[in-house]
């Protein structure tokens, strides 16, 4: 049985990857067999169809997520700056194909009823853990100040991972640590870092 989820999530995980890799038109069942190192075939039996199978990486998205960010630990301004700080940096490096993964899958969620609930549980989720993530440090959080943050860092990210760098810095970009310090200032003047 363990192997059998093993190879479960190696299947899942190396959807993610050609998702990354090759886009949503990409995903196709022997990509992900290549990818995951496993004889052909092996991917349509454990999703049989390709919405099954682009729906298994969107669930293995919010797993891999959740376990990141339920593992943090905040009670200042500051240390809620360095988390963000982290999951950006990891999300650039560590965790860049599950991040572009995760963007082609917003875009599959327009089209695909069963991929938007999945990824809508991942947003909901996602806002209830940065409001918070919010409060813990001490800020006035509320659902709304918690959303302004959660959406101007996930469209940061996908201009990190998309712009040159001339893009970047017109943004405000280029230097990460100051744009995050302005969008908590500006989210919550009242409580300046």
């Amino acid at each position: 049985m363990a192997e059998n989820s093993d190879r479960r999530d190696r299947l899942r995980d190396a959807a993610i990857e050609v998702l990354a890799a090759e886009g949503g038109r990409g995903l196709t069942h022997r990509a992900t067999d290549r990818v995951a190192g496993l004889p052909e075939g092996t991917a349509k039996n454990y999703f049989p169809t390709r919405g099954s199978l682009l729906q298994a990486a969107a669930e293995r998205c919010v797993d891999r997520y959740f376990d990141d960010l339920q593992q943090a630990e905040v009670h200042t301004v500051d240390q809620l700056l360095t988390l963000l700080r982290r999951l950006v940096d990891k999300a650039l490096t560590d965790n860049r194909s599950r991040v572009l993964a995760y963007l082609e899958l917003n875009a599959e969620a327009a089209r695909n009823a069963q991929v938007r609930q999945t990824m809508a549980r991942l947003a909901r989720a996602d806002l209830d853990l940065h409001l918070a993530l919010q409060q813990a440090a001490g800020l006035p959080a509320t659902r709304d100040g918690a959303a302004l943050v959660t959406l101007a860092i996930n469209g940061a990210l996908a201009h990190l991972l998309s712009q040159p760098p001339d893009v970047l810095a017109s943004y405000g970009l280029d230097d990460i640590d100051a744009f995050l310090h302005r969008l908590i200032a500006a989210t919550y003047p009242a409580r300046t870092t």
